[in-house]
């Protein structure tokens, strides 16, 4: 290489850092000498550095967006058994990852379950596939957000706390029903769900179906208008199987030469169904809500 043209490739080198073109950067002279070469023409080249800067944001995006989401490692839509959650279809839930239909406007996942049934690891595979696809997720456990709300009303920002959570398309609640039946903890609960309503999704999942959510919040009017801000614009999946873990516990107590009848596993009681004041959805996830009798 000629003295100038080091110079010339010094100072482009410079300018991009300062444009911030990082991904022409690292390729821009290797195209360059393919391009000479060829005999590629001025648009060819152009269009192949703009590429190769597009698909380096693009990673860059993802991964910073991931490290924010702070998943759970290693649960993937591949690793969710759907066979044994036959009550999921695999079809709608391909169907949410695109995120276009229910994002976009604000609405909401539910996800109902016993302890162990995969409840946790579905959220985190649809908040992974999500952020593949360019959507921003935030996963969380709800006790850990709710005390770090309170802390924020402690401080006079939680108008502030909830507003910089605007920024996350979905924002994934896990393990609801541990929150305290405490004042202070389910009021900062029912202010990100309100101010959330038909902005932005949730994405929750919980062991006690609406009928018990008494126990979470301190009384009945806060809880039917959560539930109700909740539902509306909702799909709801009920995971009413045997548990992950009480099944791999059998397994393994039952032990390689033991015989298959005594490694039966019985059915353990089943979630209760949405009845009392709230029951019935439909196949597209359409919540619909009637008053008890």
């Amino acid at each position: 290489m000629k003295a100038n043209d080091k110079i010339d490739a010094a100072r482009v080198d410079l300018l991009l850092s300062e444009l911030r073109l990082s991904g022409i950067k690292l390729v821009w002279s290797a195209l360059a000498a393919t391009a000479d070469k060829e005999g590629w023409p001025a648009a060819r080249f152009l269009a192949a550095l703009a590429e190769q800067e597009l698909a380096d944001r693009g990673q860059r995006r993802f991964a910073r967006h991931l490290a924010e989401a702070r998943l759970p490692p290693g649960k993937t839509l591949a690793a969710f058994d759907f066979d044994a959650v036959p009550m999921i279809s695999k079809a709608q839930v391909q169907a949410l990852v695109a995120g276009d239909a229910w994002l976009e406007k604000g609405a909401n996942l539910l996800v109902f379950g016993p302890p162990g049934v995969g409840k946790s690891h579905l959220a985190a595979a649809l908040g992974l596939a999500l952020i593949e696809n360019g959507w921003r997720v935030l996963f969380a456990r709800t006790t850990d957000l709710v005390q770090r709300l309170q802390v924020a009303r402690r401080d006079l920002t939680l108008e502030a706390a909830i507003d910089k959570l605007d920024k996350y398309h979905l924002l994934v609640l896990d393990d609801l029903a541990y929150v305290a039946k405490d004042q202070a903890e389910t009021s900062v609960l029912f202010e990100l769900i309100s101010a959330r309503y038909e902005s932005r999704s949730l994405l929750i999942t919980a062991n006690q179906p609406f009928g018990e959510w008494g126990k979470i919040f301190p009384d009945q009017a806060m809880t039917l208008a959560a539930v109700d801000r909740l539902v509306h614009h909702a799909t709801i999946f009920e995971m009413n199987v045997d548990s992950y873990r009480r099944k791999a516990a059998l397994k393994k107590a039952a032990g390689p030469g033991r015989p298959s009848a005594r490694a039966t596993i019985k059915s353990s009681s089943r979630l209760p169904r949405h009845t009392k004041r709230f029951h019935r959805f439909s196949n597209s996830g359409n919540v619909s809500i009637e008053p008890s009798g």
